[in-house]
């Protein structure tokens, strides 16, 4: 077995279980290992092909808490914001706008991780909640950066973990779907991308049968400190990658 192979197995097994565990998080942690075996299109399309396949399989865990009234206004509020974004890529500088939701995630995780002071957003209704679904969808058009907005929103709302994860992992998921049949069109599976999914689906669907069992433990504030965490490795990572 080839180094590269091991690669994109141990990043398929790291991104499952971030996603098992949060409902997001496979392609910050799996393009770590995946850039170093793989070209940035295929892994970029392999992101996609398998945080699909992690969010489908813990989707039953959390049909319970799925709200539609509540996810309706981040669902078409993405799915609007998705053309706008890619649309934006002509005229905005992508490393700025990195930076920018970077500092912003940062700060953020940093002053809410660190402190006891949780602030509680009860204001906007559905109006607010379209709004941070537009932006997500944009800076997912743009960046790829889809998930952070409505995570950060959905913990603003001090809703249970099962309510929160439900809300974005049902975003992302849609989101996510899109995107890779955009990818699709765009002619971006090939045989490449066949091969590495062969080798990640295991790892992928390990990782998140593992994950889940893990979130199943956790109470309300522990799952909030662990979103937090890996948001804040999320915004470093941005910080990071943008200078």
């Amino acid at each position: 077995m080839t180094a590269d192979v091991l690669l994109i197995i141990a990043g398929a097994f790291a991104g499952g279980l971030v996603n098992g565990l949060t409902g997001f998080g496979t392609g910050m942690t799996a393009l770590v290992l995946w850039l170093h075996a793989l070209p940035v299109t295929v892994a970029a399309t392999l992101v996609l092909v398998c945080s699909v396949v992690a969010q489908l399989q813990s989707l039953p865990s959390i049909w319970h808490a799925l709200d539609w009234r509540r996810l309706a206004p981040f669902l078409i509020g993405g799915l609007i914001g998705i053309p706008l974004g890619t649309w934006l890529l002509v005229m905005v500088s992508v490393q700025a706008v990195k930076l920018g939701v970077g500092i912003v995630v940062t700060t953020y995780c940093t002053v809410m991780l660190l402190g006891s002071f949780r602030p509680t957003v009860h204001w906007g209704g559905r109006i607010a909640d379209g709004i941070i679904g537009l932006a997500g969808g944009i800076l997912g058009g743009l960046a790829g950066l889809s998930g952070a907005l409505p995570t950060i929103w959905a913990s603003l709302r001090n809703w249970g973990k099962d309510a929160r994860r439900a809300v974005f992992q049902g975003f992302n998921l849609t989101i996510l779907t899109v995107s890779l049949m955009a990818h699709a069109a765009a002619g971006l599976v090939t045989a490449e991308l066949g091969r590495a999914v062969l080798f990640a689906l295991p790892g992928t669907l390990i990782g998140a049968f593992i994950g889940q069992r893990i979130y199943r433990r956790l109470d309300d504030h522990r799952y909030d400190r662990l979103v937090l965490a890996i948001l804040l490795v999320a915004g470093l990572t941005l910080l990071w990658s943008s200078l």
